[in-house]
Protein backbone atom coordinates (compact mmCIF):
# COMPACT_ATOMS: atom_id res chain seq x y z
CA UNK A 1 0.00 0.00 0.00
CA UNK A 2 1.09 3.42 -1.11
CA UNK A 3 0.86 5.68 2.10
CA UNK A 4 2.91 9.15 0.63
CA UNK A 5 0.62 10.90 -0.19
CA UNK A 6 -1.30 10.21 3.49
CA UNK A 7 2.53 10.88 5.07
CA UNK A 8 3.59 13.96 3.26
CA UNK A 9 1.75 17.11 4.86
CA UNK A 10 2.51 20.17 2.76
CA UNK A 11 3.61 23.16 4.07
CA UNK A 12 1.95 26.16 2.84
CA UNK A 13 3.78 29.54 1.89
CA UNK A 14 3.63 32.26 4.73
CA UNK A 15 4.70 35.25 5.74
CA UNK A 16 5.54 33.89 9.57
CA UNK A 17 8.61 32.22 10.36
CA UNK A 18 9.32 28.89 8.59
CA UNK A 19 8.34 26.60 11.49
CA UNK A 20 5.04 28.84 12.44
CA UNK A 21 3.34 26.97 9.20
CA UNK A 22 4.15 23.90 10.21
CA UNK A 23 0.93 22.20 12.12
CA UNK A 24 1.17 19.00 14.07
CA UNK A 25 -1.16 16.38 14.13
CA UNK A 26 -3.55 17.03 16.71
CA UNK A 27 -3.79 16.60 20.85
CA UNK A 28 -6.85 14.59 19.79
CA UNK A 29 -4.48 12.09 17.57
CA UNK A 30 -1.36 12.37 20.17
CA UNK A 31 -3.90 11.10 22.47
CA UNK A 32 -5.44 8.39 20.90
CA UNK A 33 -1.87 7.01 20.73
CA UNK A 34 -1.01 7.23 24.41
CA UNK A 35 -4.29 5.53 25.19
CA UNK A 36 -2.80 2.34 23.09
CA UNK A 37 -1.81 -0.23 25.79
CA UNK A 38 1.31 0.29 27.31
CA UNK A 39 1.52 4.34 26.77
CA UNK A 40 0.03 5.19 29.14
CA UNK A 41 3.27 7.39 30.60
CA UNK A 42 3.86 8.80 27.13
CA UNK A 43 5.84 8.61 24.03
CA UNK A 44 8.29 10.47 21.93
CA UNK A 45 7.01 12.01 18.83
CA UNK A 46 9.52 13.01 15.73
CA UNK A 47 8.62 15.58 13.24
CA UNK A 48 10.81 15.74 10.01
CA UNK A 49 10.80 18.85 7.40
CA UNK A 50 11.07 17.97 3.74
CA UNK A 51 11.46 19.04 -0.02
CA UNK A 52 9.64 16.10 -2.14
CA UNK A 53 10.96 15.67 -5.82
CA UNK A 54 8.79 17.93 -7.03
CA UNK A 55 10.11 20.74 -5.01
CA UNK A 56 7.37 21.35 -2.53
CA UNK A 57 8.34 22.07 1.26
CA UNK A 58 6.23 19.28 3.43
CA UNK A 59 6.74 17.45 6.91
CA UNK A 60 6.29 13.75 8.01
CA UNK A 61 5.45 12.83 11.94
CA UNK A 62 6.08 9.73 13.74
CA UNK A 63 6.28 8.60 17.46
CA UNK A 64 9.29 6.09 18.74
CA UNK A 65 8.57 2.37 19.71
CA UNK A 66 5.46 0.78 18.90
CA UNK A 67 2.00 0.27 19.74
CA UNK A 68 0.25 -3.09 20.70
CA UNK A 69 -2.20 -3.38 18.12
CA UNK A 70 -0.43 -1.08 15.23
CA UNK A 71 -3.85 0.33 14.92
CA UNK A 72 -2.79 4.07 14.44
CA UNK A 73 -3.75 7.23 12.60
CA UNK A 74 -2.03 7.51 9.10
CA UNK A 75 -0.44 10.50 9.19
CA UNK A 76 2.52 8.83 11.07
CA UNK A 77 5.05 7.29 9.04
CA UNK A 78 5.16 3.18 9.63
CA UNK A 79 8.33 1.20 11.38
CA UNK A 80 11.06 0.19 10.01
CA UNK A 81 10.64 -3.31 10.32
CA UNK A 82 7.98 -5.51 9.16
CA UNK A 83 6.38 -7.08 12.11
CA UNK A 84 4.81 -10.58 9.83
CA UNK A 85 8.34 -10.98 8.94
CA UNK A 86 9.71 -14.69 8.84
CA UNK A 87 5.77 -15.86 9.69
CA UNK A 88 5.84 -13.29 12.20
CA UNK A 89 8.84 -14.60 14.52
CA UNK A 90 8.75 -11.81 16.57
CA UNK A 91 5.18 -12.02 18.20
CA UNK A 92 6.20 -16.00 18.79
CA UNK A 93 9.38 -15.40 20.34
CA UNK A 94 7.54 -13.38 22.79
CA UNK A 95 4.73 -15.11 23.34
CA UNK A 96 7.31 -18.31 24.27
CA UNK A 97 9.35 -15.67 26.99
CA UNK A 98 6.25 -15.03 28.24
CA UNK A 99 5.29 -18.22 28.75
CA UNK A 100 8.71 -19.48 30.45
CA UNK A 101 7.97 -16.56 32.59
CA UNK A 102 4.66 -17.92 33.81
CA UNK A 103 6.14 -21.27 34.44
CA UNK A 104 8.53 -18.86 36.46
CA UNK A 105 5.78 -17.70 38.31
CA UNK A 106 4.16 -20.49 39.10
CA UNK A 107 7.44 -22.26 40.77
CA UNK A 108 7.44 -19.50 43.02
CA UNK A 109 4.71 -20.07 44.77
CA UNK A 110 6.40 -23.52 46.19
CA UNK A 111 9.50 -23.70 47.84
CA UNK A 112 11.36 -26.99 47.30
CA UNK A 113 15.21 -27.31 45.95
CA UNK A 114 13.67 -29.07 42.66
CA UNK A 115 12.05 -25.54 42.18
CA UNK A 116 14.60 -23.63 42.83
CA UNK A 117 16.25 -26.04 40.74
CA UNK A 118 14.01 -25.38 38.17
CA UNK A 119 13.63 -21.76 38.56
CA UNK A 120 17.24 -20.89 37.78
CA UNK A 121 17.44 -23.26 34.75
CA UNK A 122 14.26 -21.50 33.44
CA UNK A 123 15.55 -17.86 34.29
CA UNK A 124 19.19 -19.33 32.04
CA UNK A 125 16.97 -19.79 29.25
CA UNK A 126 14.30 -17.10 29.30
CA UNK A 127 18.14 -14.81 29.69
CA UNK A 128 18.92 -17.09 26.48
CA UNK A 129 16.36 -17.24 24.05
CA UNK A 130 15.77 -12.86 24.83
CA UNK A 131 19.47 -12.24 23.34
CA UNK A 132 18.81 -14.67 20.52
CA UNK A 133 15.72 -13.07 20.15
CA UNK A 134 16.58 -9.65 20.27
CA UNK A 135 19.92 -10.05 17.48
CA UNK A 136 17.14 -11.73 15.31
CA UNK A 137 15.61 -8.51 15.52
CA UNK A 138 18.33 -6.29 15.03
CA UNK A 139 18.96 -8.22 11.72
CA UNK A 140 16.12 -7.57 11.00
CA UNK A 141 16.68 -3.70 10.52
CA UNK A 142 18.64 -2.31 7.91
CA UNK A 143 18.63 1.56 7.29
CA UNK A 144 19.08 3.92 4.17
CA UNK A 145 21.09 7.11 3.36
CA UNK A 146 20.40 9.46 1.09
CA UNK A 147 22.31 7.78 -1.65
CA UNK A 148 19.82 4.66 -0.84
CA UNK A 149 23.12 2.53 0.35
CA UNK A 150 21.63 0.13 2.64
CA UNK A 151 23.55 -0.56 6.04
CA UNK A 152 22.08 -3.31 8.74
CA UNK A 153 21.56 -1.76 12.18
CA UNK A 154 24.47 -3.47 14.22
CA UNK A 155 27.33 -2.77 11.34
CA UNK A 156 26.35 0.97 11.60
CA UNK A 157 26.61 0.72 15.60
CA UNK A 158 29.92 -1.65 15.04
CA UNK A 159 31.45 1.13 13.00
CA UNK A 160 30.43 3.87 15.28
CA UNK A 161 31.40 2.68 18.46
CA UNK A 162 32.13 -0.79 18.58
CA UNK A 163 29.06 -1.89 20.46
CA UNK A 164 26.00 -3.31 20.29
CA UNK A 165 22.65 -1.21 19.65
CA UNK A 166 20.48 -0.81 22.40
CA UNK A 167 17.12 -2.51 22.36
CA UNK A 168 14.24 -0.92 20.38
CA UNK A 169 17.50 1.47 18.69
CA UNK A 170 15.98 1.30 15.11
CA UNK A 171 12.08 2.52 16.55
CA UNK A 172 13.08 5.68 17.69
CA UNK A 173 11.29 8.45 16.01
CA UNK A 174 14.35 10.31 13.94
CA UNK A 175 15.58 7.14 12.33
CA UNK A 176 11.66 6.21 11.23
CA UNK A 177 11.41 9.57 9.36
CA UNK A 178 14.83 9.85 7.71
CA UNK A 179 14.24 5.80 6.81
CA UNK A 180 10.78 7.17 5.28
CA UNK A 181 12.20 10.08 3.76
CA UNK A 182 15.28 8.85 1.39
CA UNK A 183 12.64 5.93 0.44
CA UNK A 184 10.48 8.42 -1.12
CA UNK A 185 13.45 10.51 -2.76
CA UNK A 186 12.76 13.54 0.37
CA UNK A 187 15.23 15.26 1.23
CA UNK A 188 15.87 16.53 4.75
CA UNK A 189 15.91 19.74 6.10
CA UNK A 190 14.71 20.23 9.90
CA UNK A 191 14.08 17.45 12.51
CA UNK A 192 12.33 17.85 15.84
CA UNK A 193 11.52 15.39 18.73
CA UNK A 194 9.46 16.12 21.81
CA UNK A 195 7.66 13.97 24.48
CA UNK A 196 4.39 14.33 24.66
CA UNK A 197 2.36 12.29 28.17
CA UNK A 198 3.09 12.33 31.87
CA UNK A 199 6.78 14.17 33.10
CA UNK A 200 9.68 11.91 32.93
CA UNK A 201 10.94 10.52 36.42
CA UNK A 202 14.66 11.77 36.15
CA UNK A 203 15.91 10.80 39.11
Amino acid sequence: MNHTHLKFAKLQPSSARFFDSIHLPGSTILELILQKKGTSKGKMFGVLVVRNAQNELGYLATFSGKIADENYPSCFVPSVFDSSSDDFFIDKGMHKLTQIGNEISALEKSVTQESVDKIEELKNLRKTKSAQLQQQLFDHYHFMNQQKDSKNLCAIFEIYNSKKPPSAAGECAAPKLLQYAFQHDMKPLAIAEFWWGNLLNLK
